[in-house]
């Protein structure tokens, strides 16, 4: 993949994530299909993929489709659905994938490897996290509203002692499309670590319906909120993760430099009225760590709390 030929991408779930970085992708001059559905879909088929953004706004003609079968194999397939999704979308992985396709996952949690092996086989998963301000506006609009685009990834089975060559390529073939990238050895580290991080923040703004401001200032909350971190890092270490040890203090500093005004995705979903992930941040962890003998006495009250929102409005 580093060398320079171009590639092809299937994005599996083309919203603000998975559309933003098709976007980056096509624009460097890969071939980009971007599975998705409804208004979305028809606009990307009429008028291309928008990006508006603090870097530069910029559009790309959007080769689109809802019917994987329609593209067939291809080199990389981007999988960025929210995980609420999944029941409709593993199943659409399975058109996509020939002998040397590569699956990499930017999904919330610490499941999404397991589950998209369960469809391709452990090989082809790549395992990643991704740090970024985007907003699906409108149909074929998506804002950024922060500078950051970084993903990181790494293999999520097999051997790990290393950053695998088809890592390093994807990684390098992403940077050169204005991609922000951190290749890792093993995936599971960072993810975890991540959410160590996400869990409780969104538990935290989701069940108080408030911005993190006016919550990380009260200094009550604040200590609950680091004993929620505590809760998650504690089910990582029983899992034998080997996060960092400075994980703690590295979420103190972030929390201390976030404006009062960041929201949550999940308080954004919340406000209106969309499913949240709360599976993937909440349940996941209550469930592991009763499996695992890990009280989450904060992240399983706020689990009770929010899990009745899990299907949006409509529910």
């Amino acid at each position: 993949m580093a060398d320079g030929t171009t590639r092809q991408f299937a994005i599996l779930g083309s919203g603000a994530v998975g559309g933003y970085y098709g976007a980056k992708l096509a624009r460097a001059g890969h071939r980009v299909t971007f599975l998705a559905r409804g208004a979305h879909l028809a606009a990307m088929r009429a008028t291309g993929l928008q990006v508006r953004s603090v870097l530069g706004d910029f559009a790309v003609p959007a080769e689109a489709t809802d019917d994987p079968a329609s593209v067939g194999p291809v080199d990389v397939v981007l999988f960025a659905v929210k995980t609420y999704d999944n029941d409709t979308a593993l199943p659409m992985l399975s058109p996509l994938v020939g002998d040397d396709t590569v699956v990499l996952t930017l999904q919330n949690g610490v499941d999404s490897s397991d589950e998209l092996a369960g469809v391709v086989g452990e090989g082809r998963v790549l395992g990643g996290a991704t740090y970024i301000a985007t907003a699906l506006s409108a149909p074929g609009l998506i804002e950024q509203t922060g500078t950051h685009r970084k993903i990181v990834f790494g293999e999520a089975f097999g051997d790990r002692s290393r950053v695998s060559d088809r890592v390093s390529a994807l990684g390098q073939l992403m940077e050169a499309a204005d991609i922000e990238v951190e290749t890792v050895a093993d995936a599971r580290r960072r993810l975890w670590e991540k959410l160590i991080y996400l869990c409780p923040f969104a538990s935290f703004t989701g069940a108080a319906r408030s911005p993190i401001g006016k919550l990380w200032s009260d200094p009550d909350t604040r200590q609950r909120f680091m004993a929620a971190v505590a809760e998650v890092e504690a089910v990582a270490r029983a899992e034998g993760v080997d996060v960092s040890n400075e994980v703690t203090q590295d979420i103190r500093a972030y929390m201390d430099s976030l404006p009062a005004a960041t929201r949550s995705s999940m308080l954004i979903d919340l406000s209106q009225g969309k499913r949240i992930e709360v599976e993937a941040l909440q349940g996941v962890i209550v469930r592991r760590g009763a499996a695992l003998g890990v009280a989450t006495p904060i992240v399983g009250a706020h689990y009770a709390v929010l899990k009745p929102h899990a299907g949006g409005a409509s529910a």
